[in-house]
């Protein structure tokens, strides 16, 4: 796994993309395709929310971009033949890869209450039904309304409307389950939610820290930034557990010399740090970093910075003062002198970039670690300047912009005044459920109908088994979705799938060609805009499911003209101008080649804290208690998947083909444990009193810290406990999992 003459991507990435696309969509959708994604006047990728560079290239897309475009352009369609060939008996006991696998749904389907089969129906029938259950039910909170990633911003602005005039804040989306600690612990620090920097500033910064990030798998397009910014003398320090290819070395494949075996070194310093010591870490550099000024007064920290625009400078300076080196060290499993070397790195740059991504959020203490990160770069004044600041990395096209759209279950007052004022609707102010309240609820009785609009909400969340549970204690389950996924058939008493476009596809409303927008991680909003005939003529856009819906529901007490929206994107598009700043002028300004940025307060150093000041914090060592035999393990993606989505069975830079059962562990711990490569174990993690396993799984040796272990997302979730979450945002734990292992009895 070391192996440092291999490189990630390269001319291999390019022939996988080729042959997945090409399997999916034959040669002539491909060459249209692939010469459509991520372009002005294109569609943007469904996939991760990496942003494009203002020059980008003819093929603007990584390999897992091509495989998610080829995955919802599949010429496989899945009709109501199949649902009467498959119970859902028999698709329960199919892998979430089969299920996906099958094509793209092409009609509404129903399971009726007692029924074991999905049979097709009408939008007309489906959306009445759905309709009379909200109306009847004895309150609005009784229903959940969530959203994944990928909705765009007018569906999601008319969702999220739609839900508070019918009454509720029950509005948990993705965001709750990946980057709300990034949200949290940045609102704290800089009051704002979102990262700082734009694309442009990777082309200034002279050092870059990437910590709990593997963007050689889950945002490809990452790596060109990188290379660019490593060739011209940037200095590139890695902080993460396993050792990742993409991390190390990378073969542009757009390069004629990279093709030809030619890469680059990505890495000046990798620290593996332990699982969950990334704190005990940043503490450690940020000790060198005082420790500097306290030898050369005046000359490491921003004084000037610190005076005008922060506070908490002698508290933060306490508490690393005290901090013990080797118990640093211990939690960590970084050495002092590692530490010095990136604190080095650190002092010596002028402008310094942190990128993250779940590897920081999803712990218990997901929100410190944020924090964190913020204290380092605070100290030398590198947030709200050039080429400096902070990176969260979004891992699903539209999740942040979701978020804006008023995608949430806490809005501020400011917001809901606003559409109140727009509308002339009276929007509920008590808080709604995210995605973990919303689990208990349902388990509790308290939900009875579950709407989704996107996502695998089923195989995304936390503790799977009690996540089906809660789904099927529904009387009511609606999945808005391209394929077919593990939610569609953990199903409540009544459930319906209602077929939706996708993003390559195009979007007609009364014959009129229409557009939608997204907003990637560095704030910047584009258009995007289907080219393919749809799958089906039955597909609604995701807009025109939620204006049917809210006419199903309010009828005429709505007060807002639904068909009127839906009829003309541009005027959701004005309506949304007139509720959320940052977007004057929308429909001009997206039409503009590469869009708009939103504006970001504290990228012109004015905090919207309580105080108006960034807020340096203390954070509390995060100390491992495991038992005598347990690990911490960590739940991680394959080459081959995108968020729960598995496109097949091989993780080439792992050297894993052909299965997803298999355990990462130390090569020290396995002999220790009496294990080798290929040992099948059971994975069985303890967390109030309720046993969960994974049975009969594969040790890989791997290059991960003693005490460390590593499996796949989602399958893994099994293991992780509903109660298990970050303090402050409520992300469940999926990196922090303590188990142990036992050899199977299978």
């Amino acid at each position: 796994m070391s192996d440092n003459t291999r490189a990630a991507a390269g001319v291999g990435a390019v022939f996988r993309a080729l042959r997945r696309t090409i399997t999916e969509t034959g040669p002539v959708r491909t060459t249209r395709l692939l010469a459509r994604i991520n372009q002005d006047g294109g569609f943007d990728c469904p996939g991760c929310a990496w942003p494009e560079a203002d020059d980008r290239s003819h093929a603007e897309f990584c390999e897992n971009g091509a495989k998610a475009v080829a995955h919802e352009a599949t010429s496989r369609r899945l009709d109501e033949k199949f649902f009467g060939d498959h119970s859902l008996t028999d698709l329960r006991a199919r892998n979430d890869h089969w299920l996906e696998a099958q094509g793209r749904l092409t009609q509404p389907m129903h399971k009726a209450a007692g029924s074991d089969h999905y049979v097709a129906t009408t939008w007309e029938a489906a959306l009445e039904s759905i309709g009379a259950k909200l109306r009847g039910l004895p309150s609005p909170d009784q229903a959940v309304f969530y959203t994944s990633g990928r909705t765009s911003n007018e569906a999601a602005f008319l969702y999220q409307l739609f839900a508070r005039e019918f009454g509720t804040n029950n509005l948990p989306d993705c965001s709750n389950m990946c980057h709300e600690s990034s949200g949290t612990g940045l609102g704290e620090t800089i009051g704002v939610g979102k990262g700082t920097v734009g694309l442009d500033d990777f082309d200034e910064a002279d050092a870059i820290i990437i910590l709990g990030q593997n963007p050689g798998t889950n945002h490809p397009r990452m790596l060109t930034t990188l290379q660019k910014a490593r060739e011209r003398g940037c200095r590139i320090v890695t902080i993460n557990p396993l050792r990742e290819l993409g991390l190390m070395r990378f073969s542009n494949p757009q390069r004629p010399l990279d093709l030809l075996g030619f890469s680059t070194d990505l890495s000046d310093l990798y620290l593996q740090v332990r699982i969950g010591g990334d704190i005990a870490l940043l503490k450690g550099i940020i000790k060198f970093v005082f420790e500097a000024e306290a030898a050369a007064p005046g000359t490491v920290l921003d004084h000037k910075f610190l005076t005008e625009h922060c506070s908490g400078l002698d508290e933060l300076r306490h508490d690393v003062a005290v901090a013990d080196w080797e118990e640093l060290e211990a939690e960590s499993g970084i050495g002092r002198a590692c530490m010095k070397d990136a604190a080095d790195i650190y002092i010596s740059a002028k402008r310094v970039i942190a990128c993250w991504a779940m590897g920081l959020t999803q712990h218990r203490h997901g929100v410190a670690n944020i924090r964190e990160i913020t204290n380092l770069l605070l100290l030398r004044g590198n947030i709200g300047r050039p080429g400096a600041g902070v990176c969260p990395v979004r891992g699903h096209s539209n999740v942040q912009g979701d978020r804006t759209m008023g995608i949430w279950e806490r809005p501020t007052p400011d917001f809901l005044h606003s559409l109140d004022r727009e509308f002339g609707i009276r929007s509920p102010r008590e808080h709604g459920y995210d995605t973990v309240e919303t689990l208990q609820a349902m388990r509790a009785g308290r939900v009875a109908v579950f709407f989704g609009m996107g996502g695998n909400f089923a195989a995304a969340t936390p503790d799977r088994e009690r996540a089906a549970e809660a789904l099927r204690r529904c009387e009511l389950t609606v999945h808005v979705s391209t394929k077919l996924n593990r939610s569609h058939v953990e199903t409540g008493s009544e459930a319906f799938i209602l077929p939706t476009l996708g993003r390559t596809e195009r979007d007609a409303q009364n014959s009129v060609r229409q557009f939608v927008t997204v907003e990637d991680s560095m704030s910047m909003v584009h258009r995007s805009e289907g080219t393919l005939r749809p799958a089906s003529d039955h597909l609604r856009s995701e807009a025109a499911i939620v204006a049917g819906l809210a006419r199903a529901t309010m009828g005429a007490r709505s007060h807002i003209p639904w068909e009127e929206l839906v009829a003309d994107y541009d005027r959701i598009r004005d309506r949304i101008e007139r509720v959320i700043p940052g977007f004057e002028r929308f429909n001009e300004r997206v039409r503009e080649r590469n869009g708009f940025r939103l504006p970001n307060a504290a990228r012109d150093r004015k905090f919207d804290t309580t105080d108006g000041r960034a807020h340096l914090t203390t954070n509390a060592l995060t100390r491992r208690h495991l038992e005598p035999g347990e690990f911490l393990l960590m739940t991680i993606r394959s080459h081959d998947q995108f968020n729960t989505t598995v496109y097949g069975l091989d993780d080439v830079y792992r050297g894993i083909h052909g299965k997803r059962d298999v355990l990462f562990m130390n090569e020290e711990d396995a002999t220790a444990a009496g294990f080798e490569a290929g040992s099948r174990v059971d994975v069985q993690a303890r967390s109030g009193g309720i046993e969960r396993v994974l049975r009969n799984w594969e040790v890989v040796p791997y290059e991960i810290p003693r005490g460390c272990l590593a499996a796949y997302f989602p399958e893994a979730n099994a293991l992780v406990a509903l109660e298990d979450f970050a303090e402050g945002s409520r992300t469940p734990a999926y990196k922090s999992i303590a188990v142990s292992l036992r050899e199977s009895a299978q």
